[in-house]
């Protein structure tokens, strides 16, 4: 049995290298189909897709005659060194119509950070008629340092919306995106390299 030369051992070590790579490639591009799956089945969130045709059809009539109480939460994780919160703490919206709020955030790091925001409606259970329509939850972030940014998020209270329910509750979290951070810091870009 003879001993594999060095070239043989870096041939294999380069392939696998090459395969972690594609690996890693393929689950970058997968991670947004995964995320919009779990922010609707897990989370209960219907995506801006799904709503902004609805909209479109004329699948929801203005409900004047009900006001829905949305109260917004906006945090930090404790790992993130921004600023982050809502314009106001609720707002009264009629069940059908389009409502826009406006977010806040600034990077007090003396870095360029990314950030994703992760959403969640309470309660639970009316989480199936809250569709956002624009959400910055759905892209990375970039802030410079002491950057300030206001986002907004664009969402519609569905009428289905069950009687009982007069208030309804928006959280988002940031977390720092560490991938997307570090590939700002060594190339400049926010975008994945091409």
């Amino acid at each position: 049995m003879s001993t594999p030369t060095p070239a043989t051992r870096n041939r294999g070590v380069l392939k696998a290298a090459l395969i972690v790579c594609a690996c890693a490639f393929l689950f970058g591009f997968a991670m947004v189909p995964i995320y919009r799956i779990a922010c609707e089945h897990v989370f209960g969130n219907k995506l801006a897709q799904g709503a902004a045709s609805s909209e479109k059809t004329g699948a929801f009539v203005e409900d004047d005659t009900r006001t829905i109480r949305v109260q917004f939460v906006a945090s930090v994780n404790s790992k993130l060194p921004w600023v982050f919160q809502s314009e106001v703490p609720s707002i009264e919206v009629h069940p059908g119509k389009l409502t826009e709020a406006w977010f806040d955030a600034k990077n007090n790091a003396s870095e360029a950070i990314v950030g994703n925001a992760v959403p969640s409606v309470a309660p639970s259970t009316a989480s199936l008629y809250f569709n956002k329509t624009e959400c910055f939850c759905f892209t990375e972030q970039l802030l410079n340092a002491g950057e300030s940014r206001r986002m907004p998020v664009r969402f519609i209270v569905d009428p289905k919306l069950p009687k009982e329910v007069t208030e309804l509750t928006l959280s988002y979290t940031f977390y720092e995106n560490t991938v997307a951070t570090q590939r700002v810091a060594d190339t400049g870009s926010p975008l994945p390299a091409s």
